[in-house]
This record gives structure tokens, C-alpha cells and sequence, in this order.
């Protein structure tokens, strides 16, 4: 703590404390040099002049108890607290005690709330601790939060029903909006992911393929891989960095700003007027994004099979007909779905649940993220799962 004046006299270290009797603000060393008493007297104010700390420092050098006295104190501000609380904390870092008795009730009050909150500790400690405790660590603080995350889910749930049923209330042109912004406008990135991940996938399939001379095989391959698994998969992952962190800093931020508490305050449902909207946007558009990024891998696939691997772009065509059947339309169209719901629920839920400071907005979307590419994941291999054992 600092008292918000500037002095305008000077004192030197060496200074006598009897020569600062100039100063409004009267400051006594007395008693030994083992037990040292500290006197304030007069009027410690910020209209005047007080001293510094510093200036009784090496009277304190050999002391083992130092005590506080104010017994003359005519009246103090901050610039009292100031003072001692430079002393005590100095006395604290070289373990003396200090003997508060002789302070108003008011001044001591004060000096408790100002050490009453604790040194952060540091963050480097707990990053030693290895990589197999932030695991246990993580896993831990994901089962205490299943209770929330399951309640959400409900809370979800009911609101769907709502909106089947027409009793939710929402914004259609909200709605249109969030729409519009999953949808068209993540066309760039999907297409350059997508083309890029169909191309290594040729690529992949072609070396092993061409050592038996099965190169036409490529369109099997890159087909049903881009269909059933790949399309569904990288667009949810790219969804989740893109869409569900945005969600999660919308809602973050309406958090800090108290705008979901108006919202109940006003009778409105939180989860109908802004995670439905964005629940619905992401269930509606991802299987259509889904379709697409198929479609734009399975053309990567071609260009690399025709123009590499000397496969004819008919055959390519034709073999890709063949292979490709409803049911892996069917799966593919399907994961997209799960996906987009578990993207939109990890952003909305991070965001529901953040804090009230800008920093606790940055951690709910780190946090959305990677709740939304675990969700992804584990949805992503059950399904395949259940799919096999259904022989579809």
C-alpha cells in the first residue's frame, strides 16, 4: 500500500527521527534495540507530511519484538495505514512479532483486511507436478463437474421439447443470423481442410495400393473414408475451435456484463432465448457442412488419383458409384449431427458456467474447446462402434 501524495521535502536515511519533528506527522523510535517501541503522534494526514518507512528502517535492524504505539495519534488517514503497513510487512518478512495492542481499534481493522488476502501462489509449482497428476488432476475436476454438465443437458432437453411443442421463446431473425454464420460463412476453412485431408488420404491409400496395382481402389477408399468417418469428424473439430468458442465468449461475456441475470430476473429463460438458437443453428447446418466436405474430399481424392496415379477420371467416377451406398450418406449425415449438438453444448455450457472477470471469459473458451474435441472424440468412436455392430 502507497499514500496517493507526494512528499515534498527529502529525508535521507541517516536522518534522526527528532529531526522530522518539522513534520506534522510526529514520529518516536524509543525503548531498546532488542524491543524497540514505534510512537505515531500528531496528525498523520495527506494534507501534510508524513515519513516514510525507510527513514526508522535501520533503527529496527537489531530488533527481535517491535511494538506500535499511537497514544498521541490527533487524527490519521491512508497515510497511516500506509506507514505501518510498510513496518509490519518488513517485520513479517524477517519473522519479528509486532506488538499491535497500543493502535485504534479502526487502524487495526484496517491493517487486518490488508494482509487478510494471501500471496497467490505461483503457477509454476503446480505445473511441476507432473503429467500424470494434471491428469488425475483434470479427470477429477471433469467428474465434479458431471452433475452441472447432466443438469445442462436436461435443461436442454426440455427446451427442444418446448420448441417442438411451439412454447419456446427465441429470436427467429437470432436464429437466421447464427445460422448464416455456422453455415456459409465456415465454407472457406472447411473446404481447405477438407480438400487438404482427402489429398493425404490418397496419397496414403495410393502407396500401399499401387504395390499391388489396385490404384483404381483409391476411389473406395477416399470415398467411404470421406463419407462415413473423415467429413463428419473434421468438420466438428473445426466447428469446435470456431464456433463453440465463439459461443462460449458470447455467453462468457454476457456473464461478466450480468445479462443472463436480467434475463431470469425478467422471467426469460436463459436456455431458450440463447443456447436453443444456437443449439438448433449447429444441429441444422453441420450435417449440411458435413455433406459438403465429403463431396470436396472425394474430389481431392480424384485429383490426385487422376492426375499422380493415372487413373482414368471415368473410372475414378464410376468405381467411386460402386462403392459409395446410402447407408454411409446415412452414418456420415448422422455423426454431423451428434457432432454439431456436442459442439454447441460444450460452448454453451462452458459459457454458462464462467466467471466474472475477463480472464475466467478466456479460460470458458479454451475450456469449450476442449470439452467439444473430447465429446467429438468419444461420441466419434461409440458411434462407430455401435454402427459395425448394427452392420451398418
Amino acid at each position: 500500500m502507497r499514500a496517493c501524495r507526494i512528499r515534498t521535502r527529502q529525508a535521507s536515511p541517516d536522518m534522526p527521527v527528532d529531526d522530522l519533528a518539522d513534520w506534522r506527522a510526529q514520529l518516536t523510535v524509543g525503548g531498546s534495540p532488542e524491543e524497540p517501541e514505534v510512537q505515531l503522534t500528531g496528525s498523520w494526514s495527506l494534507r501534510g507530511r508524513v515519513p516514510r518507512y525507510w527513514a526508522i528502517a535501520g533503527r529496527l535492524e537489531r530488533a527481535r519484538r517491535v511494538r506500535l504505539s499511537a497514544a498521541g495519534l490527533a487524527d490519521w488517514d491512508s497515510s497511516a495505514v500506509t506507514f505501518l503497513a510498510a513496518l509490519i510487512g518488513d517485520c513479517r518478512r524477517r519473522g519479528l512479532e509486532v506488538d499491535q495492542s497500543g493502535l485504534p481499534d479502526g487502524l487495526r481493522r484496517l491493517l487486518a483486511l490488508a494482509f487478510a488476502v494471501p500471496p497467490a501462489a505461483p503457477r509454476a509449482a503446480a505445473a511441476g507436478a507432473g503429467l500424470l497428476a494434471a491428469l488425475g488432476q483434470g479427470a477429477l475436476g471433469l467428474w465434479r463437474d458431471l452433475p452441472q454438465m447432466t443438469t445442462f443437458a436436461g435443461e436442454i432437453f426440455l427446451s427442444l421439447a418446448r420448441f417442438v411443442r411451439g412454447r419456446a421463446r427465441y429470436r427467429r431473425d437470432e436464429l437466421a443470423w447464427l445460422i448464416e454464420e455456422v453455415g456459409p460463412r465456415a465454407l472457406p476453412i472447411v473446404s481447405l481442410i477438407s480438400f487438404l485431408v482427402g489429398t493425404i488420404l490418397a496419397y496414403m491409400g495410393a502407396v500401399q495400393l499401387a504395390l499391388f496395382g489396385a490404384e483404381i481402389y483409391i476411389a473406395d477408399l477416399v470415398g467411404i473414408g470421406v463419407v462415413r468417418e473423415v467429413a463428419a469428424l473434421m468438420t466438428g473439430i473445426i466447428l469446435a475451435g470456431r464456433t463453440g468458442a465463439a459461443y462460449a465468449a458470447q455467453l462468457g461475456t454476457m456473464q461478466v456484463n450480468e445479462e443472463i441475470d436480467a434475463f431470469r430476473t425478467l422471467g426469460v429463460s436463459p436456455i431458450d432465448y440463447l443456447v436453443l438458437p444456437r443449439m438448433l443453428a449447429l444441429i441444422v447446418m453441420v450435417p449440411l457442412l458435413t455433406l459438403y466436405a465429403g463431396v470436396v474430399g472425394i474430389l481431392a481424392g480424384m485429383l490426385i488419383a487422376v492426375g499422380v496415379f493415372d487413373v482414368g477420371v471415368y473410372e475414378y467416377y464410376n468405381e467411386t458409384l460402386t462403392a459409395l451406398e446410402l447407408k454411409h450418406f446415412a452414418v456420415g449425415l448422422v455423426k454431423g449431427t451428434v457432432y454439431g449438438a456436442l459442439v454447441a453444448y460444450a460452448g454453451c455450457l462452458r459459457g454458462m458456467q464462467c466467471g466474472r472477470s475477463a480472464q475466467a471469459v478466456g479460460e470458458s473458451t479454451t475450456s469449450a474447446v476442449v470439452l467439444g474435441i473430447l465429446l467429438i472424440t468419444i461420441s466419434a468412436s461409440v458411434l462407430t462402434i455401435v454402427f459395425h455392430k448394427l452392420g451398418i
